[in-house]
């Protein structure tokens, strides 16, 4: 076996886990409509069932829990406060504007990480990267187009799904730093278990119900956003550049729109479309080598 085949395969394994990763996301918001609870406590939820759920899988994997210095205490503990701003402010956000709009500002997250990638890396974009940019956010801009729409009714929640978006930034950015020293189920396990706590007190602060009728919803975005989407997230965080971990998750809005099709019967136009094969091409084109 030549020496680049095995870097090649791990390449395309976290591209695939990285793929899976979103499609799973995707499923996130149409789960938290169905919650019967307070938006922020679904947050809480998620966190609270998905950290055993990587506690134990990290166990079967065999993953060893990292020696907690200070410097790994300090990051962990940010990228955990990153993470409930994030999940807070979409879950509210998601409820104060409209779809496409939460889909269009909360995947700000595509643009943001990237470029950090380039800033870190002190170089600009390749021109296969640049294409690919351009495309992913045409793609968006297509398939958000159809019921985007700018109001004063819609800031606040507009606001909200760009905090979330920023946020996630941070998460990733911090979580990308530390990847290398730590494995990935315990290293999303120990922040989902620093998550918790945050989320619980503005799940109080905001009064709203916290106790659910119906546990399925939640049992169900622990294990699809927490354990499988972030878990290959993580995992794809350490083997691929962040620009494609950027585009990556303009898959959301694609498997959103059709979520949107299949259960709240809203119609596909030829322009979303156009706009999900303009996102394909991109991610398909990040993967070209120059």
């Amino acid at each position: 076996m030549s020496e680049t085949a095995a870097p090649a395969r791990g390449s395309a394994r976290a591209f695939a886990a990285v793929m899976v990763a979103n499609i799973c996301l995707a499923f996130g918001p149409w789960l938290v409509r169905l919650a019967d609870m307070g938006s922020e406590a679904s947050a809480f939820w998620r966190m609270t069932l998905g950290a055993p759920l990587l506690l134990a899988a990290t166990a079967a994997t065999r993953q060893p829990l990292p020696a907690l210095t200070r410097p790994l205490l300090l990051t962990l503990i940010a990228a955990a406060l990153f993470f409930a701003v994030d999940l807070a402010a979409w879950h509210i956000g998601i409820h104060h504007t409209r779809i496409a709009n939460a889909s269009l500002f909360g995947n700000i997250t595509s643009i943001t990480f990237s470029t950090y990638g380039f800033l870190a890396a002190r170089r600009w974009p390749a021109r296969n990267q640049t294409i690919a940019m351009l495309l992913a956010v045409a793609g968006v801009l297509l398939l958000a187009g159809r019921s985007y729409e700018l109001s004063v009714a819609n800031l606040g929640g507009d606001l909200m799904c760009i905090l979330a978006g920023l946020a996630y930034t941070g998460y990733l950015v911090l979580l990308e730093r530390v990847r290398g020293r730590v494995a990935p189920l315990p290293l999303l396990a120990l922040v989902t278990i620093a998550t918790v706590p945050m989320l619980g007190l503005f799940a109080l602060f905001r009064g709203r119900p916290i106790l659910p009728h119906d546990w399925t919803p939640l049992v169900l975005l622990a294990i699809g956003s927490q354990l499988i989407g972030q878990g290959l997230t993580i995992y794809a965080l350490g083997e691929l550049p962040p620009v494609v971990i950027g585009l990556a998750l303009m898959i959301q809005p694609v498997v959103g729109s059709t979520i949107g099709w299949l259960f709240y019967d809203e119609r596909l136009t030829p322009l979303d479309l156009v706009g999900a094969v303009a996102i394909a091409a991109a991610l398909v084109l990040v993967r070209r080598r120059e």
